[in-house]
């Protein structure tokens, strides 16, 4: 099908897109930007449970899936930091995402763990590292093969 060409790209933008909207929210939590931790315009107290924690999950492993380095991992990592978050602050309140507020803990740990079944998509640095290791193998350095022409 003419669109299964975009289906790279498309994956690509997803993942950089959701870490970066993960990323925003641990800048917002741990320094108050943005609106601050949930709207209130203030950090979470350094080293609180779990919030500063979960903060801080956002903000590195976001920045990873983001650039799409350790791509895999990192968002394995996001996805059970949500459903940790859903399963532990919101859905004691209700059974419902609608009705205990946790929609977009749902949202962002489906979309992470999407993100490390599928793989990073071809824009991300894991697939520029792949790239240059399988570039590195197939092609032996020509210095290696001068020095066995010398010798023999």
């Amino acid at each position: 099908m003419k669109l299964d060409r975009f289906s790279g790209p498309a994956l690509s933008l997803f993942r950089a897109v959701t870490g970066l909207l993960f990323l925003f929210h641990g800048l917002a939590s741990i320094f108050g930007v943005f609106g601050g931790n949930r709207g209130t315009g203030q950090a979470v107290e350094f080293g609180a449970w779990p919030g500063w924690w979960a903060a801080l999950i956002q903000l590195v492993f976001g920045a990873l899936v983001l650039t799409g380095l350790l791509t895999r991992i990192s968002a394995l990592i996001c996805s059970g930091s949500m459903a940790y978050a859903y399963f532990v602050v919101h859905q004691p309140e209700h059974l419902l995402p609608l009705l205990n507020g946790g929609e977009l803990a749902a949202l962002f740990c489906w979309s992470f763990f999407l993100v490390a079944v599928l793989g990073p998509g071809p824009w991300a640095l894991d697939a520029l590292l792949r790239r240059d290791r399988s570039a590195a193998t197939a092609h032996p350095p020509v210095v290696a093969a001068r020095m066995g022409a010398e010798r023999a």
